[in-house]
């Protein structure tokens, strides 16, 4: 059983329950809050499709350089070129958009604090340990690497 939890505790799998959670209440529709509009709306479709092509071109890098997206497993190589100059984590920065975009899109005001609970829990729980497994890794290129890009934007 903890070997299976080990491949369920992959950043997709939070994303989805925090996706859940926030159309749940979004559902709910307490005390008639509402993010409803066409500006909310633009804006939902902004976060989401710039969190799916942040997803997409990290990706694309990191196949590019032949080394792993799953955040348990030891990376090849130092991937620091394409969207990885500007940010060291572009698919949690978008995970955190798509989450963002598609509380608005849903009219979801009481899901909005899961963003940086969102954020936080996906730093602690995988940022850190991947930084650290890189930092013993590939140590000064790392170094530098951090003086120069910041971990989200």
């Amino acid at each position: 059983m903890v070997g299976a939890m080990k491949y369920l505790d992959i950043p997709p799998v939070w994303l989805a329950g925090a996706l859940g959670l926030s159309w749940w209440l979004g559902q709910l529709r307490p005390f008639g809050l509402s993010l409803a509009g066409g500006v909310v709306d633009l804006l939902a479709g902004l976060l989401v499709g710039g969190g799916i092509v942040l997803m997409a071109l990290a990706a694309y890098e990191m196949r590019r350089r032949q080394t792993t997206i799953i955040p348990h497993r030891e990376a090849a190589v130092l991937v620091t070129s394409g969207i990885f100059k500007r940010s060291r984590n572009p698919i949690y920065l978008g995970d955190a958009m798509v989450l963002a975009g598609l509380i608005l899109y849903w009219n979801a005001p009481l899901a909005l604090p899961l963003v940086p609970l969102f954020v936080w829990w996906i730093e602690r729980h995988f940022v850190i340990p991947e930084e650290d497994r890189l930092r013993r890794k590939f140590r000064a290129e790392f170094a530098r690497y951090c003086e120069k890009t910041r971990r989200w934007v």
